[in-house]
């Protein structure tokens, strides 16, 4: 398995990886048009046959704020490690990046847990509800839960 930068090529996989999550309810619909403009958060996973099976994206929202955004591994290879890769290739990106917290918004507490994300209060993300969170037919009423992991430890909140 290997972990890179997505590219132009995998949007429409990209958007067929996550499909089920979308359709299930558990993540946002992204557009072809909307994956296209932001392709330059997204990692892919490939297999060693190069078929992709896992995307993950770190958009960043505010000078000290990034969000991990459709995570999504295929079925057939979830449990592998391929999403918990996914997410610290967005994490390094982000410290590269100099950029001091990442949030989450998620069903998958347990996963984000271990990967030292901890639970905290929606609220203390208000540039995140005039993005996404106003498209989301759960809006106002969402049923996510909000995590966030510290980067930088010099942080002050």
């Amino acid at each position: 398995m290997r972990v890179r930068k997505a590219k132009v090529a995998d949007v429409p996989v990209i958007k067929q990886v996550i499909q089920p999550f979308v359709a299930a309810g558990r993540m946002l619909p992204r557009s072809l048009s909307e994956l296209y403009s932001k392709l330059r958060d997204f990692y892919v996973c490939e297999d060693s046959g190069g078929r992709i099976v896992g995307c993950c994206g770190l958009h960043i929202v505010w000078a000290d704020l990034a969000e991990i955004v459709s995570l999504a591994v295929i079925e057939q290879e979830q449990r592998k490690g391929i999403g918990q890769r996914l997410v610290n290739a967005c994490l390094e990106e982000a410290k590269d990046l100099g950029i001091s917290r990442v949030f989450v918004l998620t069903y998958e507490q347990a996963f984000f847990e271990k990967l030292g994300f901890k639970v905290v209060d929606k609220s203390i993300f208000p540039h995140k509800i005039w993005e996404d969170c106003l498209k989301c037919p759960k809006f106002p009423e969402c049923d996510e839960i909000a995590m966030l992991l510290v980067l930088n430890r010099d942080y002050a909140n």
